[in-house]
């Protein structure tokens, strides 16, 4: 018989909103079935955390096979924020929380939430520029050793 999955660390590298309510949603329903979850912020994936961006996050047009569109028109001007616009209007309807609420919400139910501190570095951050949910300033190889039984998954996002 296999293994119960008892942890999930989830490693978020871009902040387009279809990435960040992957997993956000994913380390919230693993939290509603009893499971661990933690969410390490990296690269891109930090705008999701850092003050100043994590309203104004948007849904990727161009590259993105899922979104149907020729990818010439994917990159016409405005195209991106009607797609974000779109995608934000249908979350809305669907009672799923804007980004920041979000992040109280995972946060409250017992995610735990690092930012990279490769990325923190690279972008010239500091702890105060990121929102107050974020638990630390973590390495990868820190982040690594989060997977200390088994039963733990990682998935990179």
């Amino acid at each position: 018989m296999g293994t119960t999955v008892k942890k999930m660390l989830f490693i978020l590298s871009k902040a387009t909103l279809e990435n960040v309510y992957a997993a956000f949603i994913m380390a919230n329903g693993a939290r509603m079935e009893g499971i661990e979850a933690e969410i390490f912020f990296t690269f891109f994936g930090l705008e999701a955390v850092e003050k100043k961006k994590l309203e104004h996050l948007h849904t990727a047009t161009v590259g993105n096979p899922a979104m149907h569109i020729p990818t010439l028109l994917g990159g016409l001007p405005g195209m991106e924020a009607l797609a974000s616009n779109m995608m934000k209007r249908r979350m809305e309807q669907m009672d799923i929380p804007p980004v920041g609420e979000f992040l109280e919400i995972l946060s409250d139910s017992g995610v735990r939430l690092w930012a990279c501190k490769l990325a923190v570095d690279m972008f010239k951050l500091k702890e105060e520029d990121l929102v107050d949910e974020i638990e630390g300033i973590l390495t990868i190889g820190d982040f690594y050793n989060r997977a200390d039984m088994e039963g733990t998954h990682i998935v990179f996002i």
